[in-house]
């Protein structure tokens, strides 16, 4: 039986808490010193309350922790679950810090614990359909595309933490990393990057736009900003074009626009659709019940969690740190 124990209980712990319910798996053990998110979520599965995530990995009865904390806190607790034999849940990005990287690698190959990264576009439904629509050929190549994540600045963090660079890595990091992932994931790495940067009077980077080149005639340009009005609205969405046909991902509305014949939006596998009232920018559990749901059928061995590695993960920040390098310098070195 799988027995999960959630370590960190603010908006993403409850967006997860409530997809582990939904696929009737037990959050048995929740960490969060902030007393009251502790109780919210705890509520929900008549789960034990720890102090903090040291303190459930130590003495809670799990087999598997997900770590929704800060991205500069996930090393420290993914190594100590991982030695304490437990599998591993870490959200992204998994980290900044080379030394870092290097060290979560090390313990995963030592302990053989089963880790995996949320890096959540690789399983959101319209995501998976591109990825599939491109290995299969069916549209012929890419030939160019562009991705977009933007969002009102993000106030929701516990103790402003997204909004210093040391603990998040910024918007770079923090959100476009989730773009930059999911690039990787269909195109592979690029053989060129350069990017542009606004940055506000910190001199931390709020808007990012980068161009990946692939051989001398195909780019993708992709985009994240999180400096927009509050009653801007979160915006995500893609346009990839193909040999065949343009792929559009507008208001949550995938297209298909063939080079022949007329507009199309294809059937989809319909996401678990769930209430939220925990805040944040999502409507729905949407992807996030999927990677769980891949996640928890890996821990039972229904197959190998081979789609959002920490090898993957890793691949991901340090091309997203490169791409902040072109644009006038490393958020943390």
């Amino acid at each position: 039986m799988i027995r999960v124990g959630i370590i960190g209980c603010g908006f993403m712990g409850g967006m997860l808490a409530a997809c582990y319910q939904a696929l009737g798996v037990q959050v048995v053990a929740v960490a969060d010193p902030r007393t009251e998110y502790a109780k919210e979520v705890a509520a929900k599965s008549g789960a034990a309350i720890y102090e903090n995530g040291m303190a459930l990995i130590e003495q809670a009865n799990v087999n598997v922790v997900d770590i929704c904390l800060p991205t500069d806190l996930h090393v420290r607790h993914a190594v100590a679950a991982m030695r304490k034999g437990l599998d591993v849940f870490v959200e992204k990005p998994v980290c900044i810090k080379e030394e870092e990287m290097e060290e979560i690698l090390r313990v995963k190959n030592e302990t053989g614990r089963k880790v995996q990264v949320g890096q959540v576009i690789r399983f959101w439904t319209e995501y998976v359909w591109l990825k599939q629509a491109a290995d299969s050929g069916r549209f012929g190549r890419v030939l160019c595309g562009e991705f977009r994540r933007l969002s009102a600045l993000p106030t929701w963090a516990s103790e402003g933490w997204l909004h210093k660079p040391e603990r998040s890595g910024g918007v770079a990091v923090d959100m476009h990393v989730h773009d930059v992932d999911f690039v990787r994931y269909l195109m592979g790495e690029p053989d060129t990057v350069r990017a542009q940067a606004y940055r506000d009077e910190s001199g931390l980077i709020q808007q990012i736009y980068e161009i990946y080149g692939y051989g001398s005639d195909v780019g993708i340009c992709i985009e994240a900003g999180w400096n927009y009005p509050q009653t801007f609205p979160f915006t995500a969405g893609f346009r990839v074009k193909f040999e065949k046909a343009t792929v559009v991902l507008d208001g949550g509305v995938l297209t298909v626009y063939p080079d022949e014949g007329e507009a199309y939006r294809p059937e989809l596998n319909e996401d678990f659709q769930g209430d939220n009232d925990i805040g944040g920018n999502i409507s729905s559990l949407g992807g996030y019940y999927n990677e769980l749901k891949y996640f928890t059928e890996g821990l039972r061995g229904e197959h190998p969690l081979e789609v959002a590695t920490v090898e993957e993960a890793i691949r991901s920040v340090r091309l997203v740190k490169k791409g902040v390098e072109s644009a006038g310098g490393l958020i943390v070195k």
